[in-house]
Parts: C-alpha cells; sequence; structure tokens
C-alpha cells in the first residue's frame, strides 16, 4: 500500500489527539510513573487478547516471528527508553512546565530521530522530504505558541490545573525543561532502535508493540521498585471512574496508537514517521473549535503550513 507508514503516522497523531482530551486531568490524581505504568499493562491485555483471538482464527500475524534476537532486545532497549523512560520524562514536563513548552520542545524529537537515522542506519532523506519535514515542524511549533483560550492550549494532554488557569509562571521550570528535553531524546532514540529492528527482521507490528511495551514495562518496574513506590501500583484501581479512563486511554494512545507508530516506522523513514505522528496538536485545532473554543488566526496559519509540509511528504 503506497504511503503505508505515513497514513499510520497521522492516524496516530490523530488517536493521541483524541486520547488526549479522555483523560485531562488524571495525571493530577495520580503520578505520571503509574499513570504510565497502568496504560502499559492494560495495553499489554488487550494485545495479548488479540494474538489470542488471531491464533484460535489461524491468522499468520499471531504467530511467533523468527526474528533474530538481535531484533528482540533493540525493540525490548526502544520500548525501555521511549515508552518507560521517554513517556514518563513526558508526564514530569508537562506538570512542571504544561502543555504549550512541552509539546514546543517536543518537537525536537523528529528531527533529533531523522539526525539518529542518517547517522546510524544510513537512511538518506530527498531535499523534498527535508523541506516537508522542516514545514511540519514549523507549523507544529506555530500552532503550539499560539496563546489562545485555555482548552484550545491545553487540552492536548494531562496538564495542571495552574497550566490551564493560564497562570504564566507554572512550578519548576527548569525541571520541566530537563525533563521535555529528555523526553524527546529518548522518544527520537527509541523510534530510530524500533526502526533499526523491523526494518533487519520480518517481525510483525503486532509483535514489535508487545515487544517494546513489555521493555517499557520492564524499566518501569525497576524504577518503582527503586523507589520503593510498588504498593502505589494499585491506586488507580481503588477508583472506577480513574481505571475507565485509564483503561479508555490505554486502548487508544497505547494500544492502537504505538501499534500504528510501529507500522510507520517500519514503512517510512525514522525522522518522517517520528514527524508526521507529532502533528496531535494540528488535529487538536478543529476539535477546540467543535467544542467552541476561539482558534487564531496565527493557530490556523501554522496548521496550514503543517499541511503543506505533510502534501509534500507525500508526493511520489
Amino acid at each position: 500500500m503506497p504511503f503505508l507508514g505515513e497514513l499510520a503516522a497521522l492516524s496516530a497523531a490523530l488517536i493521541w489527539a483524541i486520547a488526549a482530551l479522555i483523560y485531562v486531568g488524571v495525571g493530577q490524581t495520580i503520578s505520571p510513573l503509574i499513570l504510565n505504568f497502568t496504560k502499559g499493562w492494560i495495553a499489554l491485555i488487550l494485545l495479548g487478547v488479540t494474538l489470542g483471538i488471531g491464533h484460535r482464527l489461524g491468522q499468520p500475524f499471531a504467530e511467533l516471528p523468527t526474528a533474530p534476537l538481535q531484533a528482540w532486545i533493540l525493540l525490548g532497549l526502544s520500548g525501555a527508553l521511549g515508552i518507560g523512560m521517554g513517556d514518563t520524562a513526558y508526564f514530569q514536563a508537562l506538570n512542571r512546565i504544561g502543555s504549550r513548552q512541552t509539546l514546543l520542545i517536543e518537537t525536537l524529537a523528529p528531527a533529533i530521530a531523522a539526525f539518529l537515522a542518517v547517522t546510524f542506519l544510513g537512511e538518506q532523506l530527498s531535499l523534498r522530504s527535508w523541506l516537508g519535514l522542516g514545514l511540519i515542524l514549523a507549523g507544529i511549533t506555530g500552532v503550539i505558541l499560539e496563546r489562545t483560550t485555555q482548552t484550545s492550549t491545553t487540552q492536548t494532554s494531562t496538564t495542571p490545573p495552574a497550566d490551564r488557569a493560564g497562570l504564566s509562571d507554572p512550578p519548576h521550570p527548569w525541571q520541566g525543561v530537563l525533563y521535555a528535553t529528555i523526553a524527546a531524546v529518548c522518544q527520537a532514540g527509541g523510534a530510530v532502535m524500533s526502526r533499526t529492528a523491523l526494518v533487519s527482521s520480518t517481525m510483525d507490528p503486532l509483535w514489535s508493540t508487545v515487544a517494546r511495551l513489555s521493555g517499557g514495562m520492564i524499566i518501569m518496574i525497576v524504577w518503582l521498585g527503586i523507589q520503593q513506590n510498588l504498593t502505589t501500583v494499585k491506586k488507580p484501581l481503588q477508583t472506577r471512574q480513574i481505571l475507565g479512563t485509564i483503561a479508555i486511554t490505554a486502548l487508544f494512545s497505547t494500544y492502537l496508537g504505538i501499534l500504528l507508530q510501529q507500522i510507520s516506522l517500519k514503512y517510512a523513514a525514522a525522522g518522517i514517521a517520528q514527524a508526521l505522528s507529532s502533528t496531535s496538536p494540528i488535529f487538536i485545532l478543529p476539535l477546540a473549535a467543535l467544542a467552541g473554543d476561539r482558534v487564531t488566526i496565527r493557530a490556523i496559519l501554522g496548521a496550514i503550513v503543517a499541511i503543506i509540509g505533510v502534501g509534500i511528504l507525500f508526493q511520489p
């Protein structure tokens, strides 16, 4: 299928945008690490059910792939870095500097992924691809930088009350910048590792999602053990509303989102896949407008620039 990787990346961005609107505020109820861990084990259960059903129906994707051990190790390390460390650092950044500044720093991830892919994988992007990538990042940056009403600037993820209230001095700004930078580097590195494993083997994206999530879960269990915080794992189970919200989020953002991200990394260059999957702020705009929020001209222009960049990447 032409542009399968690019379409999967855009679909992941759309799902992450919708899922983000579902669990706004959950990050203020439980810690980022517990939130990430809970989403992870729920998604692994869903993946297990999918594989089980596929096996009973005799579907080829459900059979354990005969991929080399190196591919499994790379995917596990990719999950530990990108999901276990990167996503947790991302949630930590949200709690300190809010969604707008965090997402702005996160736009570094596609550029870092492209640089790492060129350096270590030898991927060569055409001048047109670099132009499209640059326009997408410029457009996303323009959307994130625009200052508009509460919902349109903060419903991109779990955001603290101070940020939703529009306060200009969030707590611990330097820590937030550090966490957001760590998240961007970890997610870019994880994407390149995953891309390496997928292109060097016949690994199915569904199994690579299982491997990545498993790697992420292992590092989070170790992290929780070091913090002597394993007892707090049960906290989301104590409230049906919180558990239900996280479960819905896991279904969309973790189960479907990461699966689509793996498909994009298998069939598209790492930098392009990372850039397209980072367009969630663009999808937020029409959702915010439908909710009655004011969307500024600056945001619309940024979205148009990003869409032009996407169009360039989809040129045959």
